[in-house]
C-alpha cells in the first residue's frame, strides 16, 4: 500500500466499489443507529452538565467527521459515558468555555497521536486500569442520575461522589412516585423490549412512549422542556468560544485525560468493529479523524467525542457496509433537529435517566470482575486502586496511578522470569517432549509459538497474526513453553482468541505452560472454556489430543507452523 493510499479515509476507498445496493443498506443502518443515539446524545450531554442540545450537536457534527474521515469502516462517534464525569468537573469549574478549550486542545493531540503514529500507545494500557476506571466511571453514571429517576427536590448536587450519595439519602423522602413510576417502566420497556423485536431500539420506543404519556395525560414530572425550556430548532450554531490564556495550564491534566479517553475508546470500539465485520481499521487514520472531530465540535456548540462501541456494533447489526452510515446517523439528527426539535420539550428526564442506567450497566465490564479477582493479588490491586481513585478522586490521577502500578508490576514480572540454572541430565530428559524437530506435525495442525512475557503491550502480536483465521488448520495448538510471564491483559487475548477459534469450528489446544502463566491461567476460567482436556503438559501431548480431535471429527487441514514473538516491551 502506498503513501497515499494509507492515508486515505475509508470513506474513500469505499466509493470505489460502491453499489446502489450498499447505500441502501447504509440508508437503513444510518437511520437505525442515529434514532438509537438521539436519546443517548441528549442524555449524556445533561448528565455532563450542558444542555441537552450539545449532546445532539456533537452526535451530529463529530459524528459525520469521524465517519467521513476516519479509519473504520463502520465506527460510529458521538458524546459517550467515558466522558460524562470528566466533562461535569471542567464545566463545574471552568464553565463551557473552559470545556471548549479543553476539547479543541485534546483534539489536537489526537491528531499528533493520529499523524505520529503514537496511536498505538494505548495497547500498553493493562486490562485491569481499563477494567477499573470503566467500572468507576460506569457506578459515577449512575450515581448522577439516581435524582431525576427518583424525582428528588435537592439542592445542587455535588460532584464528589460520597458527597452526593449522603444529600441524596438525606433527600429521599422528597420521592416523586410519579417520576419514579415514569422511570421504572421506562427502565421495564428498555430491557424487557429485545424480547418483543431487536429490530427496532428499545431506547426510542420507551422515549416516545414516555414523551407522549406525558404530554396527554400532563404528567407532573420534569422534562427537557421545564428543566432547559426545550431544544432549539436549527442547525447548529458556528461560535467562537470565549477563551481565558489563564485556564490553559490548569486544564492540561483534563486534556491529557479526554485525549487519552477519547484514543482508547475509540480503537477498541474499531477492534470491536473490526470483529464483528470482519474490517481492519486504520489506527492512524482513525485517531486523526477523532482529533478533528474533537476541534470542530466546540465551535458549534459541541462536547468531546469518541467512538461509541454500543452504537457502533447498533450500526453493525442493522446492515452498515460503509461509513456512508455513519454520516447518515449524523444527518439524521440533523433531520431531528430541523423537524422535530420541538416535541423534545415533553422528554422526562426520568426517562433518560433510565437510558444512562442502560448504558451505565452495559459500560460497566461487571462480569469481568469476577474475573480480574481470580488472578493475582497484585492484579487485583491495580484494579481496585483504579476503580477506587475514579470513584472518589478523578480519572486523571486513577489512570496516572494505575499506569504507575502496572509498570511495577511489569518490571517486577519480567525480572522474575530471570533464571541462573545448572543443566542437568534430568534437565535434557525432561526437556524433550517440548522439542518439536523430532515430531511429524499431522495435516490438520497448525502449531503457534508464543515466546517471551506475554503482557499488556505484547497482546496485539496476537490479533495481528489470528487476524484471518481461514488460514488455520482445525486443530490449533498454542507452545507456551517459551511464555515466561502473562497478566490479566493476556489471559483476556488468549480468552478473546479461544472464543474467536469456537466460532470458527476450530479446536484449539494449549501446552507447556511455565509454572506463572500455568498458575494464573488455572486460577481463571479459561481452562473451563477450552477444557481441560486441551491444556495440556508439551507438545507431544498436545499433538497426541490432535491426533484424537481428528480422529473425532475427520477433519483435514494442511501443515503450517507459527512462530509468535511476544519478547519483552
Amino acid at each position: 500500500m502506498n503513501l497515499q493510499a494509507q492515508w486515505l479515509p475509508r470513506s474513500v476507498q469505499s466509493l470505489r466499489e460502491y453499489t446502489p445496493d450498499k447505500l441502501v443498506q447504509d440508508l437503513i443502518a444510518g437511520i437505525t443507529v442515529g434514532l438509537v443515539a438521539l436519546p443517548l446524545a441528549m442524555a449524556f450531554a445533561i448528565a455532563s452538565g450542558v444542555p441537552p442540545q450539545a449532546g445532539i450537536y456533537t452526535a451530529v457534527v463529530a459524528g459525520f467527521l469521524i465517519s467521513a474521515l476516519g479509519g473504520s469502516r463502520t465506527q460510529i462517534g458521538g458524546p459517550t459515558g467515558a466522558f460524562v464525569v470528566i466533562v461535569a468537573g471542567i464545566v463545574a469549574k471552568f464553565g463551557t468555555s473552559g470545556l471548549a478549550l479543553v476539547g479543541m486542545m485534546a483534539g489536537v493531540l489526537l491528531v499528533i497521536m493520529g499523524l505520529t503514529g503514537l496511536g498505538t500507545a494505548v495497547k500498553f494500557i493493562p486490562r485491569p486500569v481499563i477494567i477499573g476506571f470503566t467500572n468507576g466511571i460506569a457506578l459515577l453514571i449512575a450515581s448522577t442520575q439516581i435524582k431525576d429517576f427518583l424525582g428528588l427536590k435537592t439542592p445542587p448536587v455535588p460532584s464528589e461522589f460520597l458527597e452526593r450519595m449522603t444529600m441524596l439519602a438525606k433527600h429521599i423522602q422528597t420521592i416523586r412516585w410519579q417520576t419514579f413510576l415514569l422511570g421504572a417502566l421506562s427502565l421495564a420497556i428498555i430491557l424487557l423490549w429485545p424480547r418483543v423485536t431487536r429490530r427496532f431500539p428499545g431506547t426510542i420506543v420507551a422515549l416516545l412512549l414516555a414523551t407522549l404519556a406525558t404530554s396527554l395525560f400532563h404528567l407532573q414530572v420534569e422534562t427537557i422542556g421545564s428543566k432547559f425550556g426545550g431544544i432549539p430548532q436549527g442547525f447548529p450554531h458556528f461560535e467562537l468560544p470565549q477563551f481565558h490564556a489563564a485556564h490553559v495550564l490548569p486544564l492540561l491534566p483534563s486534556v491529557f485525560t479526554v485525549a487519552l479517553l477519547a484514543a482508547v475508546e475509540s480503537l477498541l470500539s474499531a477492534v470491536v468493529a473490526d470483529g464483528m465485520s470482519g474490517d481492519r481499521h486504520n489506527s492512524n487514520v482513525e485517531l486523526t479523524a477523532q482529533g478533528i472531530a474533537n476541534i470542530v465540535s466546540p465551535l458549534f456548540g459541541g462536547i468531546p467525542a469518541t467512538g461509541a462501541i454500543a452504537r457502533t456494533a447498533t450500526n453493525i447489526r442493522s446492515g452498515a457496509r460503509t461509513p456512508v452510515a455513519g454520516m447518515v446517523h449524523a444527518l439524521t439528527l440533523l433531520m431531528v433537529l430541523l423537524v422535530a426539535a420541538p416535541l423534545a420539550k415533553f422528554v422526562p428526564l426520568a426517562t433518560l435517566a433510565s437510558v444512562l442506567f442502560v448504558v451505565a450497566y452495559s459500560m460497566g465490564e461487571w462480569r469481568e470482575i469476577g474475573g480480574i479477582l481470580r488472578l493475582s493479588k497484585t492484579d487485583i490491586v491495580v484494579w481496585f486502586s483504579t476503580f477506587a481513585l475514579t470513584v472518589f478522586t478523578d480519572l486523571t490521577v486513577a489512570v496516572g496511578v494505575g499506569m504507575a502500578l502496572a509498570a511495577l508490576l511489569y518490571i517486577q514480572r519480567v525480572a522474575a522470569t530471570t533464571s541462573v540454572e545448572a543443566v542437568t541430565a534430568d534437565y535434557v530428559r525432561d526437556g524433550m517432549p517440548h522439542v518439536l524437530q523430532d515430531k511429524e506435525i499431522p495435516d490438520n495442525v497448525t502449531i503457534l509459538r508464543i515466546h517471551g512475557p506475554f503482557l499488556f503491550g505484547t497482546t496485539d502480536k496476537l490479533a495481528d497474526i489470528a487476524r484471518d483465521l481461514t488460514i488455520f488448520a482445525p486443530v490449533v495448538i498454542v507452545r507456551l513453553r517459551n511464555m515466561t510471564a502473562i497478566d490479566a491483559t493476556g489471559v483476556h487475548a488468549l480468552e478473546q482468541f479461544a472464543e474467536r477459534l469456537r466460532m470458527a469450528d476450530k479446536t484449539l489446544v494449549f501446552c507447556g505452560a511455565r509454572d506463572q502463566p500455568r498458575k494464573l491461567l488455572l486460577r481463571t476460567e479459561f481452562l473451563k472454556s477450552i477444557g481441560p482436556e486441551n491444556f495440556l503438559p508439551h507438545v507431544q501431548a498436545a499433538l497426541v489430543r490432535a491426533r484424537e480431535i481428528n480422529e473425532g471429527f475427520g477433519s483435514v487441514g494442511r501443515e503450517m507452523a507459527v512462530e509468535l514473538e511476544a519478547g519483552p516491551l
